[in-house]
């Protein structure tokens, strides 16, 4: 908003100081949004760093049991014991708000199993292919939290950086431009109300 562009009214200075105290307000309010998004950001990037070491420690792990399987069952029996496997995981999305901002929630079923709920007999499978198979499900259960985690982390970032530009937009431009144009109504109503009384002076001279 220009000043050029002001009408130098009272009613317009009293709209005016409405606008400010309304935009005032929301420039509180989106910096207490701005700063509680903030520590959810630092809160969930924790949790992140802890997840990214645990998969990356049980990818290891589960690269070199899948190498052991595979040298002492052979990998055929390894193959055909993966395709025996019954009960195929269950994953569901859902969603849940932080502060306004919609982030997914990954429930998850039937990935860690135990020996009897895999459904392949232990004939011609030693334990080496058993604990090859716990620890891709224990490696599987770790993407899922580390997806959920890390999109969170994504849309939270996100959404920061569009508050972070509203309330800049708010602090340095539109509550400078509406008190700059109040402040000329002000100064432009000063002069109206001189020159009138000026010209009341010159009536009654």
């Amino acid at each position: 908003m220009g000043v050029k562009d002001v009408k130098p009214t009272r009613s317009e200075l009293i709209e005016l100081k409405k606008k400010i105290k309304l935009s005032q307000g929301g420039h509180k309010l989106l910096k207490m949004k701005r700063d509680g998004l903030i520590l959810e950001f630092f809160e969930i990037l924790g949790k992140a760093k802890d997840v990214r070491t645990e998969l990356d420690a049980a990818y290891e792990v589960a690269s070199r049991r899948i190498a052991i399987a595979n040298a002492v069952d052979g990998i055929i029996t390894v193959k055909s014991t993966s395709f025996a496997l019954q009960g195929k995981p269950e994953i569901e999305l859902e969603s849940r708000n932080i502060m306004g901002v919609v982030v997914p929630k990954i429930e998850s079923s039937s990935v860690h199993k135990t020996l009897d709920e895999r459904g392949y007999g232990i004939v011609g499978t030693s334990s080496y292919t058993d604990e090859a198979a716990d620890s891709y499900e224990i490696l599987v259960e770790k993407i899922i939290l580390a997806a959920e985690i890390e999109t969170t982390i994504k849309k939270l970032l996100e959404d920061i950086e569009k508050t972070k530009r509203r309330v800049n937009a708010l602090e340095f431009k539109v509550i400078p431009e509406l008190q700059e144009a109040m402040n000329f109504i002000r100064l432009r109503l000063e002069e109206m109300e001189r020159e009138n009384t000026f010209r009341l002076k010159r009536i009654k001279g």
